[in-house]
């Protein structure tokens, strides 16, 4: 049966762009049951939407906190029966309440090899490693917990730095990798649920 995914992004989407191109060529047996966003503008949203899927922007605004807000993304997640919560470019610390109502069961992908510059996001990774004159650089995917970023590693993936590179090609390079590894997560989800 179908992994029934529920994502949570704020930008452009492109690991899930990864993620429907493995489902819909059957190399991935799961289904994106509902795509979820904070910010009504994202990528992510249209993007979904012109493949079909479900989505719903949350407007932060409408809460009073974030254990509100955080309380109106579960039951939306559960009332579309998601197994795996995937976190992509999700620029909001969820909350501790919500992180253990859905433990084990969240996964993020990080664009460094953590715990190598955790806590940074998007280019200002990509930079720091370049500035850090490392010689690769790669992705993590790892499950969610409440300190940012330290959660149980799952897979990671590496690729070299080049002495051309920029924060640009790097991400490009690193981008490729994030959706692999969520794909292969995704394929073994029942090995990983042991764990």
């Amino acid at each position: 049966m179908a992994i029934r995914l529920g994502i949570l992004g704020s930008t452009k989407g492109t690991d899930m762009l990864a993620l429907i191109a493995a489902i819909q060529q059957q190399k991935l047996a799961a289904q994106i049951a509902i795509v979820i966003s904070n910010k009504s503008d994202a990528l992510i949203l249209t993007h979904a939407k012109a493949h079909g899927l479900a989505t719903q922007f949350v407007n932060p605004r409408l809460f009073t906190n974030k254990e509100e807000y955080d309380h109106q993304l579960s039951t939306l997640l559960k009332s579309y029966a998601v197994d795996i919560i995937v976190l992509i470019g999700y620029m909001r610390i969820l909350s501790s309440h919500f992180v253990n109502e859905w433990q084990n069961k969240i996964i993020n992908v990080h664009p460094s090899l953590l715990p190598d510059f955790a806590g940074g996001m998007d280019q200002n990774v990509h930079q720091a490693v370049l500035d850090a004159g490392r010689k690769e650089t790669g992705c993590t995917v790892h499950r969610v917990t409440e300190e940012v970023d330290e959660g149980p590693i799952l897979i990671q993936k590496k690729c070299p730095i080049l002495p051309t590179d920029t924060v640009e090609s790097v991400k490009k390079r690193v981008q490729t990798l994030e959706g692999e590894a969520l794909i292969e997560v995704i394929q073994n989800w029942r090995s990983y649920e042991s764990k």
